[in-house]
């Protein structure tokens, strides 16, 4: 695709056992396990778990990183435990065993959780859209809405009928 990503987080399937990957995105949850760090990286289509072991190099540094900061990794696509299958992911049979990271954005603590479904004021809400709008409800309603408007505007084409665009017209 580009030197950002190989893949995206969400099409990783058993057919990539073996491959070496680049995937990049938003780190979603971190979990330390003491001698493995999991975590799940998430971009715009879904989320990917990847591993990293405490004999590697970069074990200290991943356990360093916080939710949100956006990275690059590179490994390898490997079949996850019978017991470890996460049948509510699209990528849920499958794991990405890092080799290597880039660190593309570190992310600061942030005013309220992404990865959560815990209900804001909408004061807190507002004043953090761009973070409100990442959490997973809003991010779904976002997409139902551009499929919506995306097929009634083809049917509407499809029946002959014209989108007109006017320009906005203000003073200055």
């Amino acid at each position: 695709m580009n030197e950002y990503r190989s893949h995206l987080c969400s099409e990783l399937t058993l057919s990539n056992l073996q491959e070496k990957i680049t995937l990049s995105g938003w780190i979603d949850t971190i979990r330390d396990h003491g001698n493995l760090i999991f975590l799940d990286l998430r971009d715009n289509y879904g989320i990917t778990q990847c591993v990293v072991d405490a004999k590697q190099s970069i074990f200290i540094e991943i356990n360093d990183l916080t939710n949100e900061s956006v990275i690059k990794i590179t490994g390898e696509v490997v079949r996850r435990s019978k017991e470890t299958i996460n049948k509510n992911l699209n990528t849920g049979e499958i794991e990405i065993k890092i080799f290597e990271y880039e660190l593309l954005s570190k992310s600061d603590i942030l005013p309220l959780p992404v990865n959560s479904d815990i209900e804001y004021g909408e004061e807190i809400r507002l004043k953090y859209r761009y973070l409100d709008l990442r959490r997973n409800k809003l991010h779904k309603n976002i997409i139902l809405r551009n499929k919506i408007i995306s097929s009634i505007r083809t049917k509407m084409i499809d029946n002959g009928f014209i989108e007109f665009q006017t320009p906005i017209l203000t003073s200055t």
